[in-house]
């Protein structure tokens, strides 16, 4: 299910506060249709200025929602291999995998990477799903 409210969710790990939402992007071809479907997830830890930005670009064999296929928020590489980005276990083991290839929560620079990078450990770690 979509969530409409835009407002940051909050997770806790082990003691410490983060913020994290999650938007959409594409770009419309003017006849109904979009492409470039972009989902990106921003977590940030609470009161300091640095930003994680996990971004999943649609591409071949990769797909994100286009608004016919696929339920916001959901990204995978094949029926039964999904992740739902709504979900705040999704957002603590990306955020894991983030931590593990070194992103500082206290970097005041915002930082990008690949959600496709660590969709793989992910999906392990989770446990893969079929979009709903």
């Amino acid at each position: 299910m979509a969530r409409s409210d835009k407002r940051a969710r909050r997770l806790v790990v082990e003691g410490e506060s983060f913020l994290w939402t999650l938007s959409h992007t594409h770009r419309a071809l003017g006849n109904g249709q979009y492409e470039d479907c972009c989902e990106t997830l921003v977590i940030r830890q609470f009161k300091t200025r640095g930003r994680l930005r996990i971004v999943f670009r649609a591409a071949s064999g990769r797909l994100v929602p286009d608004g016919y296929l696929m339920p916001s928020g959901a990204v995978g590489t094949g029926l039964g291999r999904t992740l739902n980005l709504h979900e705040p276990g999704t957002v603590r083991a990306l955020l894991d995998a983030a931590l593990k290839r070194g992103w500082r929560t206290d970097d005041p620079l915002a930082e990008e990477i690949d959600g496709w990078s660590v969709f793989d450990e992910v999906v392990q770690h989770r446990g893969a799903t079929s979009p709903d």
